[in-house]
């Protein structure tokens, strides 16, 4: 069998079609048969406007198309599409969802407390020791999600509207840093060493760029202010080169950085872990058990 699970981000749109492999012991698992992204950046548009310009509707409507295509071509059985914060706030939101599923693609806009579940539930257990104290970061491009777990539980889980399009265009706001950082502050201050485990395209390429390699070693905040520094010290197309980065990572990778310090300093982590695991991952999953229970 075959899923798919499309994320319909501020930044970037991506396309996972996943093979479902039942074990000898009867557990089951997938493994990832195609992943596309798509950088069409909705937020751009939303957080300075409002709405999302007719130009970019032409591309979402046009990804979703081929995304329709591609599921048919794959032949997959089942699939969920779910769409984030840019599409939350933009005021022509539910025109843009109407018009993809006429072209074969059904959308659900969910809140960043849905957004958290789907990434975390099912995912962060296989990553996580029951004796430790975890705060969980996820980086989008238009909000972040931040949730506390000890001892395997769930203890507290919060969204803000704070992320790298939004920081980039000058749309994010003093007051609600503030309470980011006064929030973590007060649901780790009960906990003596706290743990990190950081999701999103940009932690996980921070994650690399610390390391020097593919290799996903947990690092500090030292070295993530050492590698804010050397990134702040260089212009787009730099980075560009020196660290062949994308176009649409170039830009945002500072404010992930910046977003994730203020984070870090708050909640006093050891380190942040990076084990790449995102809300297309987590869908699949959630397809897993919702089908095959």
């Amino acid at each position: 069998m075959r899923y798919a699970a499309i994320d319909i981000g501020s930044n970037g749109v991506r396309l996972l079609i996943a093979d479902i492999i039942k074990k000898r012991d009867g557990s089951i698992t997938f493994h990832k048969h195609t992943l596309l992204r798509v950088p069409i950046r909705l937020g751009n548009d939303v957080f300075i406007q409002g709405y999302i310009s007719d130009k970019k509707v032409r591309k979402m409507v046009q990804t979703m198309h081929a995304f329709h295509l591609l599921m048919k071509i794959y032949d997959v059985s089942t699939y969920f599409a779910c769409a984030t914060s840019a599409m939350r706030d933009a005021k022509n939101g539910k025109k843009i969802v109407k018009a993809c599923a006429e072209k074969g693609v059904n959308i659900k806009v969910i809140d960043g407390a849905q957004e958290a579940e789907i990434i975390y539930k099912g995912q962060l257990a296989r990553h996580v020791e029951n004796d430790k104290t975890y705060l969980y970061i996820d980086i989008g491009g238009g909000s972040t999600e931040i949730s506390l777990f000890h001892k395997g539980e769930l203890i507290a889980s919060k969204s803000y509207n704070l992320g790298t399009i939004r920081i980039l265009d000058g749309q994010d706001k003093a007051q609600v840093w503030s309470e980011m950082r006064k929030w973590v502050q007060k649901k780790t201050q009960s906990y003596n060493e706290i743990y990190g485990i950081g999701s999103g395209g940009n932690i996980n390429k921070l994650s690399r760029l610390i390391n020097k390699s593919k290799d996903d070693k947990p690092f500090d905040i030292y070295q993530l202010k050492d590698m804010k520094h050397v990134l702040s010290s260089l212009s787009i197309e730099e980075r560009i080169e020196d660290f062949e980065l994308k176009a649409d990572r170039a830009d945002v990778i500072v404010p992930a950085a910046d977003l994730l310090l203020a984070i870090m300093e708050a909640g006093r982590l050891k380190n942040i872990m990076t084990p790449r695991i995102g809300v297309v991952d987590g869908i699949i999953r959630s397809l897993i058990r919702k089908e095959l229970s």
